[in-house]
């Protein structure tokens, strides 16, 4: 998270054109408004115990809401604890299923019903960029919940031996 501000960040993607990706993390919330891409909304609810270390505030599912283009997504984080993919975010929306799961330090992967559309990276602050995989099909709908998830949650993760070291860790202080 940042110091309570809101971050605006504006994304030229090589295909999909310029959109904003404007995260307020003092009031929870994140919207992506484009031309091109549907306009997305991540919003945690008011009284939510903040997480520092997620753009949005919270991994909590019942604290948090999206909408893609109008309506309603089902927005499921995991919990992020001993493993990279306990970092995931999973939508589902209108029958297509997305996953955001890290794949290295600074990065993670956007996968539509289980295929690799591209590659994520996020600042935490709003600012995200993509690498799109060549010829996946990736449509206007797909970039909107991409930049949305990395943009609301980070991307990447450390690596297992690492996570389970400062786990131990935290046993012990």
């Amino acid at each position: 998270m940042s110091d309570g501000k809101a971050e605006h960040g504006y994304v030229q993607d090589p295909i999909f054109g310029a959109f904003a990706v404007c995260l307020d993390d003092a009031t929870g919330e994140l919207r992506l408004v484009g031309e091109a891409l549907p306009e997305v909304v991540v919003r945690r609810a008011q009284g939510t115990q903040l997480e520092v270390h997620v753009p949005i505030g919270s991994r909590d599912a019942d604290r948090l809401t999206m909408t893609i283009g109008g309506s309603a997504a089902r927005l499921a984080p995991a919990k992020g604890f001993l493993t990279r993919t306990s970092y995931r975010v999973d939508v589902h929306h209108d029958k297509v299923h997305y996953r955001l799961i890290p794949v290295t330090l600074g990065e993670s992967r956007l996968l539509r019903d289980g295929v690799a559309l591209g590659v994520f990276t996020s600042t935490g602050d709003g600012a995200v960029t993509a690498e799109w995989q060549d010829a996946a099909g990736q449509e206007p709908q797909d970039a909107a919940v991409g930049y949305s998830l990395a943009a609301s949650f980070g991307t990447g993760a450390e690596p297992m031996w690492k996570l389970t070291l400062d786990a131990a860790l935290a046993l012990f202080s």
